[in-house]
């Protein structure tokens, strides 16, 4: 059965090798990646069933932010998956991050993964898919980004979704609030605090070696700014560290520079 093969090599990870060496942080990764997707699907089928809620109400406008910030714990889950730090299980790993991005916007994992070690290889040049060489401004460089990133795939499988969605009995301008919308918020806020942030030019020399400059040590801003992915600099250093743990990254670095004699 070659399908059945595939299928198992894949789930094996033999086809999809992590891109960090892997660091033991305990046994967080799969409970704190589910707890994410829990809560993302948890808050979006109860967004898309309650009653009383309104497209005009404030708070049914507070509840699309707060699906957006999941969102984009959806994917910062699935880009934890890419770099091994989910799980030891390397099938349990792809797993959950194949399932965190396609649920994010019927994203390919494995695409994901390759586009990704590229930017990791070689941050800020020609041969990394996220930076444009040519815009350095936010909407030029955002669309460039999504040139690379959208397929025809992708946007039939949300399409399929949402018809799904809408075939199942929820109301189109629920699908439009709590669905599309925050998937949109979610990949803006990723790409600015993730990319165009950390990323943009022109570099100066705390950015070296890895063309990625960080946000002040702020752990409550860059937690609710972007689950401490603003801490960018600080994750290029060490991709093995989930995001979860990357404000120890922070501090530890910021404990060497404070240790420093003045020049």
């Amino acid at each position: 059965m070659p399908l059945f093969s595939r299928a198992w090599r894949w789930a094996q990870g033999q086809n999809l090798p992590c891109m960090s060496a892997r660091v033991d942080h305990g046994p967080w990764g799969v409970p704190i990646a589910l707890f994410i997707l829990g809560a993302w699907g948890g808050h979006l089928v109860w967004l898309l069933t309650a009653d009383g809620l309104s497209a005009t109400s404030p708070l049914a406008w507070l509840h699309v932010l707060v699906q957006g910030y999941l969102c984009t714990g959806l994917f910062i889950t699935g880009h934890d998956a890419m770099h091994g730090t989910v799980s030891r299980r390397r099938w349990l790993n792809n797993a959950v991050g194949t399932g965190a991005c396609f649920l994010f916007a019927g994203l390919s994992y494995h695409r994901l993964v390759v586009n990704h070690r590229a930017h990791h290889a070689d941050p800020t040049s020609e041969r990394d898919p996220d930076f444009s060489t040519r815009f350095q401004s936010f909407l030029p460089w955002l669309g460039t980004f999504m040139v690379r990133y959208v397929t025809l795939i992708q946007f039939s499988v949300m399409a399929v979704k949402f018809n799904i969605l809408w075939w199942l009995g929820v109301e189109q301008w629920r699908i439009w609030m709590f669905w599309v919308v925050p998937a949109v918020l979610g990949t803006l806020q990723l790409f600015y605090f993730g990319t165009y942030v950390p990323h943009r030019r022109p570099e100066t020399p705390e950015m070296a070696p890895h063309h990625a400059r960080t946000l002040p040590r702020n752990h409550l801003r860059a937690m609710l700014s972007c689950y401490f992915f603003g801490y960018h600099w600080e994750h290029h250093e060490s991709p093995s560290t989930p995001w979860w743990a990357l404000w120890r990254m922070k501090d530890a670095r910021a404990s060497v520079t404070d240790a420093r004699p003045a020049a």
